[in-house]
This record gives structure tokens, sequence and C-alpha cells, in this order.
């Protein structure tokens, strides 16, 4: 298989030709054809280094970039240009060892379609990164694992350095923004089979990180729209902006039938009941509508609507006995109390008609597993 490794630029000219050195040294004893593109957005005299490296040599080639920029898109333009069958990305700060493609190329002709090298795995190591650096990799990486359901598994999911069959994220429309274009391709394209192998990150010698406050804002932009993007990430999202909806309708009832006369237990589980039903019919149209379709039948929504009673009535008998207790034997204010049996009742209505009401077919966990020399640690899916 031929091999293309993207690397994108920014003000690195003392880096490439050292960089360009060790890729060629690990990747000529492979046997295969390659090439090492660079992608450069630099503002200083980085253009100058790569005219001189690329001079004569026919395997290394360098696009530089003058109206777009961002490491993200410059990515995908070297994945763009690369005629490889399996595509390296890495930075060009040598803090992603060349000395582990190796292992990289190895795994993805096993099977894998994507190889992530992993400092958070046994035998990997993050001592390249000084405290701060530390502190934010961690934040990064736990925001990406909670908000994302199909990269949970990965331990480091925010890694700039990894390997891809070209041939998975050809044809999909990406929408990069800021730094992490990796979480765009397990996102948005069909990766099924990726597989992590540990590395030891290494201590920056030359240049100066471009980290800054606006790619961590960027970040989190971009976490946002990939959970918008995707349905199952969404949907508590969804059920949340809904439930609070459903919040005011049962607040105001609570309230209005407390103020006629109505007891606590009385007012709370009227307000509670009509609240389900709204609730309901908007989140069988938006929350899960992926999961049955808008053309199912009435049965089918009858039957819906029966399972979502069922677990509903559950919540609101035991969210109303709560709040009655509350209420009459820990003297707590009625209001507040109210609000204690509407979050009880929003947590247990999304985990149960997740499972129950709305099921899905669910796709195989991933399957680990240990092998050879690297250690790969594989996940389906």
């Amino acid at each position: 298989m031929e091999i293309s490794v993207v690397i994108p630029t920014f003000n690195e000219g003392r880096n490439v030709n050292i960089l360009a050195e060790r890729l060629t040294s690990v990747l000529s004893p492979l046997g295969r054809m390659f090439e090492i593109i660079f992608v450069d957005d630099s503002m200083d005299d980085t253009p100058n280094y790569l005219q001189k490296l690329t001079a004569g040599n026919p395997s290394v080639r360098y696009i530089h970039r003058t109206e777009r920029r961002g490491l993200a898109t410059a990515v995908l333009d070297g994945v763009d240009a690369a005629v490889g069958e399996i595509v390296v990305v890495m930075d060009a700060d040598l803090q992603h060892p060349p000395e582990v493609i190796p292992d990289m190329i190895r795994t993805i002709e096993q099977g894998c379609q994507m190889v992530i090298p992993s400092r958070f795995i046994p035998g990997g190591n993050d001592g390249g990164l000084n405290p701060y650096r530390k502190v934010v990799s961690w934040g990064a990486r736990m925001i990406a694992r909670a908000a994302l359901r199909r990269i949970r598994q990965i331990s480091d999911p925010t890694s700039g350095f990894f390997a891809v069959r070209k041939a998975a994220i050809e044809g999909i429309r990406f929408e990069p923004l800021g730094w992490k274009i990796m979480l765009e391709f397990i996102v948005r394209a069909d990766i099924r089979s990726i597989a992590e192998i540990p590395y030891r990150f290494q201590a920056r010698d030359l240049g100066s990180s471009k980290m800054n406050m606006g790619e961590h804002l960027r970040y989190l932009v971009h976490v946002g729209k990939l959970v918008a993007a995707s349905d199952e990430d969404s949907r508590f999202v969804k059920f949340g902006l809904i439930g609070l909806c459903g919040v005011v309708v049962n607040t105001t009832l609570y309230w209005t039938l407390l103020k006629s006369g109505l007891a606590v237990f009385w007012a709370f589980l009227a307000a509670s009941f009509i609240s389900m039903l709204f609730n309901f019919v908007l989140n069988n149209r938006y929350t899960w509508q992926s999961r049955h379709g808008s053309g199912s039948s009435i049965l089918n929504w009858a039957g819906r609507l029966l399972k979502y009673s069922v677990v509903t009535s559950g919540s609101i008998l035991l969210s109303s006995g709560l709040v009655s207790a509350l209420v009459h034997f820990f003297h707590a204010h009625s209001l507040f109390s109210g609000w204690i049996g509407i979050a009880f009742g929003i947590v247990w209505n999304f985990v149960l008609n997740d499972k129950w009401t709305f099921s899905r077919k669910r796709a195989a966990r991933p399957a680990l597993v240990e092998s050879a020399k690297a250690e790969p640690r594989r996940m389906e899916l």
C-alpha cells in the first residue's frame, strides 16, 4: 500500500528538514511507495526551508496556503492531495515520533481503518507536556469523551497523530473547526474499526506551541457542532430542552392547582400527567424520531405512548411521593420540593424511555484485543 504523510505546518521552518529526514529513514525500509506532504500556513521564512527541502526530492512536496488557514483545514487539503491508500497525520513540532509509524502501518494492514498512537495506554507517556498543558489536555479529553458516544472508549481522542485508510474518509462533508480534525473524522465518517498503540509524546526542542485561548474556545464550539450533528449525542440535549418546556407546563399547573386548594400530592400528580402527554408528543416527534421514522403506524405510535405512560407513571408516583415526603416530613418549601421531584422524574424518564420505549438495536461494544509488538488496543465501533 502507498503511504502519504500529511504534516500541517505553521512557522516550523527549523523542524521541517529534521522531520523529513527522520520520516524518510523509517519509511524507506518498509519497501512501499511513500510521499511526505507539508501543508504550510506559515507567515515567516518556513516556505524557504520547504522550497529547498523539496527541490530535487520527489518524495517530499509542499502546499503553501495564503487564503485558508487552520490546522484542521490544512489536514483536509493534505488528504485531498494525497495519493496513498494510507494517510498518516502528524504535527511538525517533532513531538510526534516518526519511529512509531511502521507499527501504525502494520496495524492498519491487519484490518483496522484507523490507528491512533496513544499516550494513555500501557507503554505510552505524555511527558512532553508541561503541567499546564497536561491539565488542558485532560480537560479536552474528558469533554470529548463525555459529549461524543463514538469516542468514549478511545483513550487519546484529542490526538493529532493518527493513520487512516483514505477510503474511510472519502466522500464525506467535513466541517472542521480549530485543531482536532481526528474527532471530525471519527464522528462524521463511517469508521468502525480503530486501534490504539502506545507512544511516548516528546518534548519540543525547537519553535513554540501555537495553543492559545482562542483555540480552546474553538475546540468547545467544534465539540458542540459534532454533538448537534449526531442523533445519539444530541438526544439527551433535545430531551433536556423538551423537559425544560415540560417543567414550565408542570410548574404552572402545579402552582395553580395548589392555589385552588388542592392537596400537594394530587396537585403534583395532575400537573405531572398533563405535562407527560406534552413531553411525549415532542419527544416522539423530535428526540427519538430517528429510531422509528416519520411513517410508523398508529398502532406503533399507540404502543410507544403506552410504554411512555408506564415509564412516566412510575416516575410520577415516585416523584409525587418524594415531593410529599419533602414537604410533610422535612418541611421543605413546596415549590422547591416540586423542582426536586421534577429533576428525579427527568432522569428516570430518559433512561427508561431510551432503553425500553424507544429501544434500538445496540451496536456491539468495542472489542479490546491485545496482540504483538506494539500491543494495539482494538475497538469495533
